[in-house]
């Protein structure tokens, strides 16, 4: 089986390419290197000892994403491309919903038009906005507190009415928590430009010296400790639930969803706290204003995960914490020392 996978040489996706090679599939990449790097490419390759076309393109350019799918006889996609800062996209909303939204639209369409009727996409838990009880299930109410969840929200939507108007698509929506984590060779990982978005980047750059302290938005939510708690999956667990949704689709048509997740929620110093005795280094914080989007408490139920796709979680919080520092020690400044030089 042929896949192209959307947004290959981003964190997520590259992890999902390594796994994907691992298990027997035949890839394409593509991505438009907004927020990545060619060196993650280069370094999937390297680790798999397998070679696979790559496309810089954007889900934007139709012309480029047609000649894709008719140069390639492509048997599935796994949809990862899409901006996704939640606070960025509070203060840049058009952005997200022009690049998630339409350029999701476009690959639906060029699927439709080459008889591509089988994808795996990437959603978010931000999609169960702010829940009124955890752990939230994939039964829950839909809302979003934010642009980026909003896009996820309106994707969904897209799939399912897709599937409505055509019942030969099999589509798997993954609701994933938080990934954090890196490959356990340390060449691949969480490589983000600029300041980091997301909370394990920021902890293991001021854990090298990148940054000089960490943030923590808010210390007033109606937790134990007063911060946000969340569900802290380890990135390789996620992708092998990608793999295992492809799998479930080889046979099942129709629109399923489900949640990605371990079932547990740690809280922001929980997580600093593992971290630090994980990897024996402090990490001093400061308490700042709440941000913009940003919900309490967010854990999953990902029992239909289990049962239907054979998959759980199985890497713990310790886990997570050296696969993150191993891969921020081993490239300091990420991919970006050797996408130049190499």
């Amino acid at each position: 089986m042929l896949v192209l996978v959307t947004g290959g040489a981003g964190y997520i996706g590259s992890h999902a390419a390594v796994e994907l090679l691992k298990n027997g599939y035949d890839i394409v990449v593509m991505d438009n290197l907004s927020n990545s790097e060619m060196e993650a490419i280069k370094r999937v390759k390297d680790l798999t000892g397998k070679d696979f076309p790559f496309y810089e393109a954007d889900l934007l350019d139709a012309e480029t994403m047609d000649l894709i799918f008719t140069q390639h006889n492509i048997d599935a996609v796994m949809h990862f491309a899409g901006l996704k800062a939640v606070g960025e996209s509070v203060t840049l909303p058009l952005n997200y919903y022009r690049n998630n939204v339409i350029g999701t639209l476009i690959l639906c369409e060029i699927m439709k038009k080459h008889n591509v009727k089988k994808m795996v996409f990437s959603s978010s838990a931000t999609v169960y906005g702010n829940p009124e009880k955890v752990p939230i299930d994939e039964s829950f109410p839909l809302s979003a507190t934010n642009s980026y969840g909003r896009t996820k929200l309106i994707i969904e939507e897209i799939l399912r009415d897709l599937f409505i108007s055509d019942s030969t698509w099999h589509i798997a929506i993954l609701r994933y928590f938080n990934p954090i984590g890196a490959h356990k060779s340390g060449r691949i990982g969480e490589s983000p430009k600029g300041t980091p978005n997301n909370l394990m980047p920021y902890i293991t750059q001021v854990a090298i010296g990148k940054q000089e302290q960490l943030r923590i938005f808010g210390d007033d939510y109606k937790t134990p400790d007063g911060t946000g708690i969340r569900d802290y999956i380890h990135v390789v667990d996620l992708v092998k639930g990608h793999v295992k949704a492809l799998q479930y689709l080889e046979n099942h048509e129709g629109v399923e969803i489900f949640n990605l997740g371990t079932g547990t929620g740690y809280s922001v110093l929980d997580l600093v706290k593992s971290f630090s005795e994980a990897t024996s280094k402090n990490i001093p914080y400061k308490i700042v204003e709440r941000r913009p989007g940003d919900i309490g408490v967010c854990y999953a139920n990902a029992e239909k995960a289990k049962r239907l796709l054979k998959w759980q979680a199985e890497k713990d919080l310790q886990e997570m914490c050296e696969d993150s520092w191993r891969w921020q020690s081993l490239n300091p400044d990420g991919f970006k020392s050797y996408s130049k030089s190499d």
